[in-house]
């Protein structure tokens, strides 16, 4: 009996030590924040996200910021709908809440690179909106619809924290993980 114990307690440590050396060596997790070099002095920073809207819809949302000749072109975000139930008011401005009280108004613009863009598309100017955020913290995309109804989409904050970082980037940007459109960013 004595024996059996003594191999129950040596498996159940094996497996404890087995379990700590794979948290030990797991990889950090990878942002999806990358760059882009579109053409010589060009380039662009992204982060692409899948939300979903109050009925369960999936959204495709892009914060981008793209640098031409060192000079900034702005922070955009495209909020993609699925096609046929996501027809978005383009003329509209989407609402951005943080929490109860604080709520900000992004005006739809279209990027210098930009002509059209389908009917399940928008596009918005963010710069300003991020330029307030001092932290990542949950938002509420309320984004207007063609049929005078409104998507609500809810942001985590590591996504936040996603668009902050690429908010934050700038053209001289080099960073050790640096490669054309691989991550740049670990947390």
């Amino acid at each position: 009996m004595a024996y059996l114990w003594r191999a129950l307690r040596l498996t159940i440590l094996a497996l404890v030590l087995g379990c700590l050396l794979l948290l030990a060596l797991a990889e950090p997790a990878v942002a999806s924040v990358h760059t882009y070099h579109e053409r010589p002095g060009q380039t662009t920073y992204r982060s692409r996200q899948s939300l979903r809207d109050q009925n369960d819809i999936a959204w495709q949302a892009t914060v981008f910021k793209r640098y031409t000749e060192g000079q900034s072109e702005g922070v955009y975000l495209r909020l993609v709908g699925f096609p046929g139930r996501g027809i978005v008011d383009r003329q509209g401005e989407l609402s951005v809440q943080g929490g109860t009280t604080t709520q900000w108004a992004a005006p739809p613009c279209l990027d210098a690179q930009t002509q059209t863009l389908p009917e399940n598309v928008a596009q918005y100017d963010v710069e300003a909106i991020f330029s307030h955020i001092q932290r990542p913290g949950p938002l509420t995309l309320v984004v207007p619809l063609a049929s005078k109804t409104v998507a609500r989409l809810v942001v985590a904050p590591y996504v936040v924290d996603e668009w902050l970082q690429v908010y934050g980037l700038d053209d001289d940007f080099r960073g050790d993980n640096f490669r054309g459109d691989r991550p740049i960013s670990q947390f």
